[in-house]
């Protein structure tokens, strides 16, 4: 049964929304189940979310966060997610406005900082980086890469956006068979003025979605080993949000640092939702989600 009562918050990276619970002092319980994840993220009956957002005390930096997509799925890394969590800790006393801090993530620990009206992230080094996927182009696509920047993604540059089958194309792309663990798949074009615009279909959600961080630092380092951008690469969400993402460190193992909006859009507390029981807020919630390492 899901706590009737519970807090949460709606947060919106650049258009890749969440619902986020704080679960340093009440452990999330039924809230990890993937049963209740669907029904929380399913937009039109529930909340609506790309996915969900624990929070969380961390021993190896200032906060930590677990990530679960919107089918329930455990995911390693979620840029977005980890630029609203630094939001998140601000809102909640944890951090200072002005300082640097850690946030522990599956994939690591990150740096973190604010910039701006939004936050900036220091992502572990982009690897398996193949500027030539291996997989067959169709009509209007000029080059595909892969890269694990967190978690995999293709990168494919596209001669018309707005065309694109990003579903149709997407789906089968994400379960290719020459890729060991999936990946999501990212749609790119030149804007003609410097900066870039993509869309992403996100495994996990198994839909486009408005905005994907870590699908713009592979993007970023793709274009840039392909000679298609130099320094700061900066793109635009389908949302019309910018994300910004800048390299350092070598061609064999650069270390990306996205930046991008952290918007805490309200915080509201669970009511009911579709086919699931609901119970008091301090009842069946103490077993703690196992984190997969």
């Amino acid at each position: 049964m899901i706590p009737f009562g519970r807090e949460f918050f709606k947060m919106s990276g650049s258009g890749n929304d969440f619902v986020f619970v704080d679960t340093r002092k009440v452990p999330p319980g039924p809230l990890a189940s993937p049963e209740v994840i669907e029904a929380i993220c399913r937009r039109g009956t529930g909340i609506g979310a790309d996915g969900i957002v624990f929070l969380e005390d961390s021993n190896r930096a200032t906060v930590g966060l677990i990530y679960l997509n919107a089918d329930g799925s455990r995911a390693d890394l979620c840029g977005n997610a980890t630029l609203c969590t630094a939001r998140l800790a601000r809102e909640l006393g944890i951090v200072d406005g002005q300082q640097g801090f850690t946030i522990e993530t599956d994939s690591g620990v990150l740096a973190a900082r604010f910039k701006g009206n939004g936050a900036e992230i220091d992502l572990l080094p982009v690897t398996e980086v193949r500027p030539d996927a291996g997989i067959g182009l169709e009509n209007g696509e000029r080059r595909m890469g892969f890269a694990l920047a967190g978690v995999p993604h293709l990168v494919i540059v596209v001669d018309d956006l707005e065309t694109v089958d990003v579903v149709g194309r997407g789906r089968p792309l994400r379960r290719h068979s020459s890729l060991k663990s999936g990946a999501n798949v990212n749609f790119v074009k030149p804007n003609g003025d410097g900066t870039f615009s993509y869309r992403t279909y996100e495994r996990g959600v198994e839909a486009e979605t408005l905005a994907c961080g870590t699908g713009a630092v592979a993007t970023a380092v793709l274009l840039t080993d392909w000679g298609l951008a130099t320094g700061p690469v900066r793109i635009r969400t389908r949302s019309g949000k910018e994300l910004g993402v800048r390299l350092s460190g070598s061609s064999s193992s650069r270390t990306p640092s996205l930046s991008g909006e952290a918007r805490l859009v309200y915080r509201a507390q669970f009511g009911e939702l579709p086919g699931l029981q609901t119970a008091p807020s301090d009842a069946g919630v103490h077993t703690k989600a196992v984190k997969a390492r």
